[in-house]
């Protein structure tokens, strides 16, 4: 409930303060004096869009705030979530400054605009915002009904099951559209991999080919030197080894005759020892290399489509062309994997949408065993506003899966008993969407936690009886939530608990405008003016009594 509005440096507002009832509050005044821009601020510590050109005075700042009543219950989930701390009073604040910076604050805390608009949700319905242009809105009308179905839960518990259902559509698209794109270079991959696969080449194999074929191209060379090696080495009429061996033994036998021999010969005995190594794998070698045409013709043609394969996929090594093996065997996998996950998407997505759908069913049930003590209360409370040939009828229609369920709803109008029902925001005037809307709002009021709904001007285009009938409409509302309405009709104003009178105050040059709360003779007066013009009449004061005295 909003207890209090302050409002300073807006528009052509100075400074005020309103106190409110909890009750039935009603905002009067000459047109233009500024009761619309009491809205106007309250609309700024609601989230709206701040103007700097809105400033009273363009050298300070525009500060407007807000006290609520709040039960902590009702607004519990939105200060846990933003870690905000929650009291019994709530106090909204925004500040606007002359270069259009803007900043709000909740119980002193800094929010930004989204919190700021999150939270007047739990707080205010304010009719500027919510008017009678969303009648026509299929998506009003939807929760107008799901209001009155009440069943908040069921509702978020389907949204986010559709939410999963479209990612999964989402994401079987995007495979099918991957294998259709794999699909298309599948054959080619193929082609390329078996001709990998069937080359069958292994690791730096074609770099030990080009190694093999050195030894192979030089065969006769290399048996001829190893030959000259191993026969001088061991062979000849005075073999270099035998020399060493006899060398080493005249240094051994003088060990005894100088300290240094015997290292010098132990010295010439590893030198032997290692050539006597160096002969024997001369040998083996040699054994071993053999001038081979057949293997020679072998190794090119193996090396030949290596380098074919190097060329083609601009590689220069056995392992890059493995490597491009190894991804292509990955490619092709793949595209067969996705046939495996699209079959499996398939499933789940036709197990959420048989959930859907009978998760659907069931709020088109509900939706439509509302429907219809919907339109007889509304349709009551249209002939008691002074439009009883009005009907309204709310078509629901099922159809597709949407993120709300699976249906078209409608609401259709028909304002003279003819059975020609059309949707309400094409044929219904102005007056007649206005008296429209209060009915619903009457209705969806007592199934909504709102604590405070406020209604600008939502009497146009009415008079006489039917506005008295607004104002009752209104004054039982206000049993169960507070009413803020700003009104030309004398009838309304009459239900007040609380008349508040706006009007404009010149003060040094500058035109300001003030709010002050009516006294009960002061009220009098007014509804008489409201009545019968700027001088009142005795017949128009003594109705006015009467209007302040039947409730």
């Amino acid at each position: 409930m909003l207890q209090r509005l302050t409002i300073k440096n807006y528009a052509i507002i100075d400074h005020l303060e309103v106190d409110f009832s909890g009750n039935l509050n009603v905002i009067t005044g000459e047109t233009g004096a500024g009761k619309s821009i009491l809205l106007g601020a309250l609309s700024l510590i609601l989230g709206e869009r701040a103007d700097p050109g809105v400033l009273f005075d363009k050298t300070g700042k525009c500060i407007i705030e807000g006290l609520f009543k709040v039960k902590k219950s009702q607004v519990a989930a939105f200060f846990q979530e933003h870690e905000l701390d929650l009291e019994d009073q709530l106090i909204i604040r925004r500040e606007v400054s002359a270069t259009g910076k803007s900043r709000a604050f909740v119980n002193d805390t800094p929010v930004n605009i989204s919190q700021l608009s999150e939270l007047s949700g739990y707080l205010v319905d304010l009719h500027q915002q919510f008017d009678t242009l969303a009648l026509g809105n299929a998506d009003f009308q939807r929760e107008v009904i799901d209001a009155l179905v009440n069943k908040p839960n069921e509702l978020q518990q389907y949204h986010q099951l559709f939410i999963q259902y479209q990612q999964v559509q989402k994401k079987y698209k995007q495979l099918h559209d991957n294998r259709d794109n794999a699909n298309k270079e599948l054959d080619y991959n193929r082609f390329l991999l078996d001709e990998l696969s069937e080359a069958g080449f292994n690791a730096n194999e074609i770099e030990d080919l080009e190694t093999e074929l050195q030894t192979l191209s030089h065969a006769e060379e290399i048996k001829n030197t190893l030959n000259r090696v191993y026969f001088q080495l061991k062979e000849d009429e005075q073999p270099i080894l035998q020399q060493l061996k006899q060398l080493q033994s005249s240094l051994q036998g003088l060990a005894a005759f100088h300290k240094d021999m015997p290292a010098l010969s132990e010295r010439l005995l590893s030198v032997y020892l290692e050539l006597q190594d160096i002969a024997g794998e001369v040998e083996t070698i040699n054994d071993h290399v053999q001038y081979d045409a057949q293997r020679i013709e072998l190794v090119n043609e193996r090396m030949a489509l290596g380098y074919r394969l190097f060329k083609k996929h601009a590689v220069q090594t056995t392992g890059e062309l493995l490597a491009i093996k190894d991804e292509l065997t990955q490619k092709v996998d793949n595209v067969l994997n996705l046939d495996e996950q699209l079959a499996s998407l398939e499933l789940e997505q036709a197990r959420l949408k048989e959930t859907l759908e009978k998760a659907a069913a069931i709020i088109t049930e509900q939706r439509l065993e509302q429907s219809a003590p919907f339109e007889k209360h509304v349709n009551t409370l249209l002939a008691q506003v002074g439009m009883p040939n009005a009907r309204l009828k709310v078509a629901i229609i099922a159809g597709e899966l949407n993120p709300y369920g699976q249906d078209t709803i409608d609401f259709l109008f028909d304002a003279n008993k003819s059975n020609q029902f059309a949707p309400v925001g094409k044929v219904a005037s102005g007056g007649e969407l206005s008296r429209i809307m209060l009915c619903i709002k009457s209705l969806v009021a007592q199934s909504v936690a709102l604590p405070t709904l406020i209604f600008d001007e939502i009497d146009t285009g009415i008079s006489g009886e039917a506005a008295r009938q607004v104002g009752v409409i209104l004054k039982d509302l206000a049993k169960s939530h507070q009413i803020i309405v700003i009104t030309h009709q004398p009838q309304i104003a009459g239900k007040a608990d609380a008349h508040y009178f706006v009007y404009k105050d010149a003060k040094a040059d500058k035109v300001t405008t003030s709010v002050r709360l009516l006294t009960n003779e002061e009220r009098v007066n007014k509804i008489a003016q409201m009545l019968s013009g700027e001088r009142p009449t005795a017949a128009a004061l003594e109705n006015a009594r009467e209007m302040l005295t039947v409730h």
